[in-house]
């Protein structure tokens, strides 16, 4: 019996995101819809998402494909787009063949708006890798996940994707340390038994040790986090710095007496920005600041032991004067983050007193002690 066929309009029309999603090679036909178009995702408030709808639009023409998969493909498939709110409907496309009746997947009425023209092309390269690496995370967490839990962690999943993509095109130096070979390391099983806003991931593996061997197999978990910039603004003319102060739960769970942290500005780096882009933005978000130089300092793992979060730090020349300083974050995150405009030597205080406890700001304030007087000879020639 001949497999139902199914229409194809938007991001599973990438091949290598169609492959992860159904779980193999699928053959395709192109297929086509008069009077339909394939438009932006629009959220009711007005935003543009990166991703398309099908819409009526006269005068236009929708394209596609039109595939046929088996029913444990069919599966994968229904339920990953369950998991967004969509569900199939019956068409009729246009074929080189003719006329075909097709399944296609429709948003549930009242999630999105139609935009402007969507196109595939233009998505790919921007947005394509990453869409393959969230496919990936998203299919890996189906099946002991509820739909619910997987939209609310959406923003996490693309985090985490590009972190890991960034892992993959911008590795480190290898100099002293060994230079691995995928044969060096040997996952004989992995697990996810955590996953929302943040994940927890097992795996049990092997490894090749420096006398050349191969381990036993040992299991091994970590916190599963993004990559992230730390800020630390500096004002050379006054020789000045702007720390922040928030609530940290981690302090709080380790039943430390004070839960306040003061901390250099600090976020996730987005899907689709650069580190750069991600500094100014979290500055402007946590302290209404605007920035001039950034100095990169570092690129770090904070504890690579057990967690996977990657750290690039920057102190930025900014201009600091006393009204700087004030409270801000964003209510939509429940930030409630206060920033604190001090002189140079007062920072090197609260460091060597011991209130100082947050590693980025620690590092940034040893570059800082260092680079100091070149920062404050360039800003005064």
């Amino acid at each position: 019996m001949t497999a139902e066929a199914l229409f194809l309009y938007g991001t599973l029309r990438h091949p290598d995101v169609l492959a992860q999603v159904s779980g193999c090679i699928l053959s395709s036909e192109p297929a086509e819809l008069a009077d339909h178009a394939i438009a932006h995702a629009i959220t009711p408030d007005g935003r543009t998402q990166d991703f398309p709808i099908f819409t009526p639009r006269l005068g236009s023409v929708a394209r596609g494909l039109v595939i046929r998969p088996d029913a444990e493909a069919r599966a994968r498939l229904d339920a990953y787009e369950r998991a967004f709110g969509y569900d199939t409907t019956k068409i009729t496309v246009r074929t080189a063949a003719g006329p075909v009746e097709a399944s296609i997947y429709l948003p549930r009425p009242g999630l999105w708006l139609a935009g402007k023209d969507w196109s595939l092309e233009a998505w790919m390269p921007a947005r394509g890798p990453l869409a393959v690496e969230v496919a990936r995370e998203v299919m890996a967490l189906l099946p002991r996940s509820d739909p619910g839990v997987l939209r609310e962690r959406y923003r996490m999943l693309e985090i985490r994707a590009a972190s890991r993509l960034r892992a993959r095109d911008e590795p480190a130096p290898a100099t002293l340390r060994r230079q691995p070979t995928q044969q060096d390391i040997i996952v004989e099983a992995a697990r996810v038994p955590y996953a929302w806003f943040f994940g927890v991931e097992e795996a049990d593996l092997r490894f090749r040790r420096f006398d050349g061997s191969t381990s036993a197999v040992v299991t091994r978990a970590g916190f599963i986090m993004g990559d992230a910039v730390t800020v630390l603004p500096y004002d050379p003319r006054r020789d000045r710095v702007m720390l922040v102060e928030q609530f940290r739960f981690g302090p709080f769970a380790r039943g430390d007496a004070n839960a306040w942290s003061l901390e250099p500005i600090a976020g996730r780096v987005d899907p689709g920005e650069t580190p750069d882009e991600a500094a100014r933005r979290e500055t402007t978000e946590e302290a209404a600041l605007s920035l001039q130089a950034l100095h990169p300092i570092g690129r770090y793992y904070a504890s690579p032991g057990a967690v996977s979060e990657y750290l690039m730090s920057y102190v930025a020349i900014a201009d600091l004067p006393d009204a700087a300083q004030g409270v801000n974050g964003l209510e939509t995150e429940a930030e409630d983050i206060r920033s604190h405009v001090i002189s140079y030597a007062r920072l090197m205080d609260l460091v060597a007193s011991g209130e100082v406890e947050n590693a980025p700001l620690l590092i940034s304030a040893q570059w800082l002690a260092l680079n100091r007087d070149r920062l404050r000879a360039t800003t005064q020639a």
